[in-house]
């Protein structure tokens, strides 16, 4: 055994403590970041789904309840009923006189062509709108309102108040407001209540709801008489069910929204015209007030004494002349409601093109998910089968002695166990453990463990803190062999492990081999699912890679190289954080062939907590991105080079970023959908897509000979392990939009994997 040194006095831990200190400080405001990208989407989503009346929405309908606590003046009266002076009053439509009405717009398609039906026949109108819709089509308002039209409250979400909460109703009314003032810049006094028809058929539930709201200052307005349209009876049908008896005026009901409206289209010019013929005229809700209010007037002026008929409801400050309807009922939207109503407008935009945005990205998503497990599956078989027939080879086998470099970097816990499971290796190799500055005497640990186990082939090199890469590289120039198998300081081999590894430098073409890493403690819930992520996620990828030619990544716990080929590109570069899959890219575009040797095998201590997790998957992710936008240039390059620029840079950006970070939408609209539309369809598709992930592993498992009880995990891994990952790359990317650089970060290890035939499998 041979001890190298360059320790020396050295200050370099204070800088590295504080260069590491302000890494920290800026990462947490990522994270943040992160966090509030995943609470956006959430909440874009939430609103959307409100909106489309998916989620709150309550579609009970009271029939049959008893009126007895309603004042008969009330049911026998007209179909306008205010609350002036805090006394129910009720005012009718004049004879010959029809207050057009229409409910649960607007519509994209059917509420602009009522809109020309009137303007083409000077015909006004009065529009009961739903808050969610008018949210969504707000142009069609301010259209609407620019044109003359009246415009009520129809709820936000279309429910019926009378089982709602007093807050419920709050919101609902306030909320249409809100959608009102932030389209057109209005707010009404009008209201027309979902399911309501006639005065006659307010019940003891409901009319405690038209009392608070009167109160309030609203009108409620009821029908005389129902087109029934919705029912789509026919042309001449919804005329004659829309025509008054005798002469009579009425509040008449159609419908532009809630369904297919195609013959309320059709009937509602030939119902003005009937109507004109026959002597009617046409007016708005409040332009029966303003009748009715100026009869009273003529009234008063006739006669002291007494009261004529029904008392007459008072407008609202600021009601113009009976053809003035523009003012009648609204108001004009100012201060915090007007500002707070463009908000809303605002957000339910950003929530209309998110969504269906997500959409089309999820199903982008799901055909790249789905061709890549179809994908993998192909090629691992393929690859699985080339590399198993007897007649395989990879030429003469290879025998003589390598070098094995063991970074390490306060590594007590795990450095014993690592040089003990390299002293039962079956091919000769020398050992060069290169101590990056530790604090713990990992180097001094090493030096005992050697001697203790009577091997005479490990050098321990000490040098000043300078990152992993630093650490490799120094290995390398102080290797004595041509081959250099490179491993973790917390990694054991299997005993057949590097004899394995350096079989396919038979082949003069191959300058790199990654070998067959495995999860050593995975007996824990997040082990479990790096265990599976490994076998499935990392060794499918690496034999479609190999067949592909365009493997992507030597892992750092296993792979070997050709000397000549490490210093003919430099070395391991500390550009990125990634150095492993910078150099596998770099061997690429010199022209060498790198390969996975799956027999190759060694067992890693995975990260033991969320935190160390997130950490090493930061990294991981980070520095992949860092080393493909510095090997861009192979997309243009020729020869080997440009081949993976042109197939494998692609692949590893749609697999490796895009794919994972778009991946929880199916988790997001799967959830979504449960609540919101159908959950029996939804958790069906949910559950394929994951029974499809399941055959997938389940191969994997089997290609690689493990027991398959690891795979009940999967499912509770798809709803917290690939959330995590997905907030992993969302921090990944942000970091890259923003710059930042970390050093090699140190996981916290148990030397809990011990030599590989105590391995837990």
């Amino acid at each position: 055994m041979t001890t190298t040194t360059s320790r020396g006095r050295r200050r370099a831990p204070t800088r590295i403590e504080r260069a590491a200190g302000k890494a920290a400080a800026l990462q947490k405001p990522r994270v943040i970041l992160a966090l509030l990208l995943l609470l956006a989407l959430t909440s874009v989503m939430l609103l959307d789904g409100y909106l489309r009346a998916e989620v709150g929405g309550d579609q009970r309908v009271r029939t049959g309840a008893s009126s007895s606590q309603v004042p008969d003046d009330v049911l026998d009266g007209g179909p306008i009923l205010t609350f002036r002076g805090g006394r129910a009053t009720t005012v009718s439509v004049p004879d010959k006189t029809i207050a057009l009405t229409f409910d649960d717009g607007p519509n994209p398609t059917w509420t602009p062509q009522v809109l020309r039906i009137l303007r083409e026949y000077d015909v006004p109108g009065t529009f009961f709108l739903v808050g969610s819709m008018v949210s969504r089509y707000p142009g069609i308002v301010e259209d609407m309102v620019e044109q003359g039209e009246e415009v009520g409250i129809h709820t936000f979400t279309h429910v019926d108040l009378s089982y709602q909460s007093h807050a419920r109703v709050r919101r609902e009314m306030t909320q249409t407001q809100l959608a009102l003032a932030g389209a057109a810049g209005i707010t009404t006094t009008l209201f027309r209540a979902p399911y309501s028809s006639e005065t006659d058929a307010i019940d003891n539930y409901s009319w405690p709801v038209y009392k608070e709201l009167g109160e309030d200052g609203y009108t409620s307005v009821f029908v005389d008489t129902d087109s029934d349209d919705w029912k789509r009876p026919g042309v001449s049908k919804i005329v004659e069910w829309a025509t008054p008896d005798d002469g009579k005026g009425a509040s008449v009901l159609f419908h532009d929204a809630g369904g297919e409206r195609s013959q309320t289209i059709k009937a509602l010019p030939t119902y003005i015209e009937k109507m004109k013929a026959a002597g009617y005229t046409f007016t708005t809700v409040s332009g029966v007030l303003q009748k009715q209010n100026a009869a009273a007037r003529d009234a008063t002026t006739d006669t002291t004494t007494g009261t004529q008929g029904e008392q007459p409801a008072e407008l609202p400050d600021g009601a113009g002349a009976v053809g003035d309807r523009l003012q009648a009922a609204h108001r004009e939207a100012t201060g915090v409601t007007l500002y707070e109503g463009k908000a809303l407008i605002a957000a339910v935009t950003l929530a209309e093109w998110t969504v269906p945005t997500l959409s089309v990205g999820l199903m982008v998503v799901g055909v790249a998910v789905m061709g890549r497990f179809g994908m993998m599956l192909l090629l691992a078989r393929r690859h699985h089968r080339q590399r198993n027939r007897r007649r395989f080879s990879w030429g003469a086998t290879v025998t003589r002695p390598v070098s094995v470099i063991v970074p390490a970097y306060n590594e007590k816990e795990c450095i014993a166990n690592t040089l003990e499971s390299l002293a039962r290796s079956t091919h000769p190799i020398e050992i060069i453990v290169v101590d990056d500055g530790s604090t713990d005497d990992t180097s001094g640990i090493a030096r005992a463990a050697a001697a203790s186990l009577g091997m005479t082939n490990v050098r321990v090199i000490r040098q000043e803190n300078a990152g992993k890469p630093a650490a490799l590289n120094n290995g390398v120039r102080n290797a004595a062999h041509d081959i250099v198998v490179m491993m973790d300081g917390d990694t054991v081999f299997e005993p057949e492990a590097v004899h394995q590894l350096v079989q396919p430098f038979a082949n003069p073409e191959v300058g790199a081999v990654a070998g067959n890493a495995k999860v050593g403690n995975r007996d824990t819930v997040i082990g479990a699912w790096q265990h599976i992520e490994y076998v499935m996620g990392f060794n499918l990828d690496r034999r479609m890679y190999d067949l592909l030619r365009c493997m992507s990544t030597i892992p750092g716990a296993i792979g070997a190289f050709r000397r000549d080929a490490v210093l003919e590109v430099g070395g391991m570069s500390e550009d990125t954080l990634a150095e492993d899959t910078d150099i596998t890219i770099a061997m690429h575009r010199a022209g060498w062939q790198v390969v996975y040797q799956e027999h190759a095998k060694a067992w890693t201590e995975a990260p033991g907590s969320l935190k160390q997790l997130w950490s090493q998957r930061y990294r991981w992710s980070y520095g992949t991105m860092q080393a493909l936008w510095k090997h861009r240039g192979s997309l243009t390059d020729r020869g080997p080079s440009g081949r993976f620029g042109r197939v494998g840079m692609p692949l590893v950006v749609l697999f490796q970023i895009v794919t994972p970070v778009f991946a929880p939408l199916i988790d997001v609209f799967t959830v979504y959908s449960m609540i919101f539309i159908d959950f029996q369809a939804a958790l069906l598709a949910w559950l394929a897509v994951l029974g499809v992930q399941l055959s997938c592993a389940a191969y994997a498992f089997r290609l690689d000979r493990e027991k398959y009880r690891y795979l009940l995990m999967m499912p509770l891994q798809q709803f917290a392990y690939r959330q995590m990952m997905y907030l992993v790359l969302i921090h990944s990317c942000v970091t890259a939009l923003t710059g930042g650089r970390l050093r090699w970060q140190k996981l916290k290890r148990t030397g809990e994997v011990g030599t590989p035939a105590g391995a837990s499998r």
